[in-house]
């Protein structure tokens, strides 16, 4: 029987990815759903490749053009709703939450709570609001499958180990992105196409502008803790300039397992997609006797302190970590568009962060009315 797949953000980067992947794997995989925010165009040739039962269009003013395509046999749902309407469809098995933003909350709770096991490549459901999706999914018993690299490496690592009493620690690896080697003084220069020209992924703007600035591995230092169960002592980030390694389990008695694999997002997304199986991959192998020496360094805080601000917000935890996240998706889009510097992106978190009085335990309103205040503030 084929697993039938819901994903929300299917124009994006993952979620484009994510239907290459089942492309190849047209036996294993129903494509039910499928979610943009505005990219009806690229929608409708989707709907075209994979007739899904149902489309969603959060952008209600782009559904009137989506309907011009005159496509028939998919029923579409608009507005902010629909990503949680599609998210908790009866004849869907497994939701791939690929949406950018704190918008994959809700249908990330809503799913887990439908009983849906949840590929999640939204790295804002975690950071803000962790707590409230990690008890969502031991209410149900759904399982969260990682979509991130890291995050599916150290998944694959775990596998076997039925007891988090045997983990001493986890190393999430980082590329150090093009400014690895800059100084601080070269760092307040850099240019957005500088920054968005990652030496080993290809992924969207806002992923690529964090992982120069090191934030992105502060945000999956927040997102292990909740998936994994850690510490913060237990969660360190090592640079491995070859991205060849894409994490690492330590255990008790000192063995290390790591994870290698060719840098292509499509490895995790099949891994996710196809989970408790594997899958043959179009990716390919590593060539071992090819590669260059693989490498590891420490991350440096000081030229790059949008990590310790990520670990700063999960030490003080609360709503700390929503105004981490939304401080920063700020900030980036202003340097984006060329209002602020490069050096200016920590600033302004850490400016947000100093001025909150993190709540503890935050519902789902509390989180998401921080979130906008923190954005409405910066703006």
């Amino acid at each position: 029987m084929k697993k039938r797949i819901a994903i929300l953000g299917s124009t994006g980067s993952i979620g484009r990815q994510a239907l290459d992947v089942i492309y190849e794997h047209v036996d294993k995989f129903q494509v039910v759903a499928l979610t943009t925010n505005r990219n009806v165009e690229l929608l409708a040739q989707q709907v075209e490749a994979f007739h899904p039962s149902y489309v969603g269009i959060v952008d209600s003013e782009s559904v009137q053009e989506f309907k011009n395509y005159g496509l028939t046999g998919v029923e579409v749902l608009s507005g902010k709703e629909c990503l949680k309407n599609i998210a908790t469809l009866p004849e869907v098995d497994l939701v791939l939450v690929a949406v950018v933003g704190i918008s994959g909350l809700e249908p990330t709770i809503a799913a887990l709570e439908a009983g849906k096991d949840v590929a999640l490549a939204n790295k804002e459901s975690l950071v803000a609001g962790g707590h409230l999706v990690v008890e969502a999914a031991r209410k149900s018993e759904s399982k969260i499958i990682p979509v991130d690299s890291e995050h599916s490496a150290i998944f694959q690592c775990l596998a076997g180990c039925d007891d988090p009493n045997k983990i001493k620690r986890i190393y999430l690896t980082a590329s150090g992105g093009p400014f690895r080697n800059y100084s601080k003084d070269q760092l307040r220069h850099v240019t957005v196409e500088e920054a968005l020209n990652h030496p080993n992924w290809r992924m969207g703007k806002k992923v690529t502008i964090d992982s120069a600035t090191l934030m992105n591995k502060g945000l999956e230092v927040i997102e292990a803790h909740w998936l994994f169960g850690l510490s913060i002592e237990q969660i360190q980030v090592v640079i491995h300039p070859q991205s060849v390694i894409h994490s690492m389990v330590e255990y008790i008695d000192g063995s290390i397992i790591a994870h290698m694999g060719k840098t292509d997002m499509r490895l995790p997304i099949l891994y996710a997609l196809s989970w408790p199986q594997r899958l043959e991959s179009s990716v390919g192998s590593l060539e071992l006797a090819a590669m260059e020496p693989l490498t590891f360094e420490m991350p440096d805080f000081d030229r790059f302190p949008c990590l310790g601000l990520a670990y700063k917000a999960l030490e003080i935890g609360g709503t700390m970590p929503v105004v981490l996240n939304a401080a920063d998706e700020v900030a980036v889009e202003k340097f984006l568009r060329g209002e602020i510097s490069f050096m200016e992106i920590p600033v302004m978190i850490e400016q947000a962060m100093k001025s909150h009085k993190a709540v503890q335990n935050p519902d789902l309103n509390t989180i998401l009315r921080v979130d906008h205040g923190i954005r409405r503030q910066l703006m």
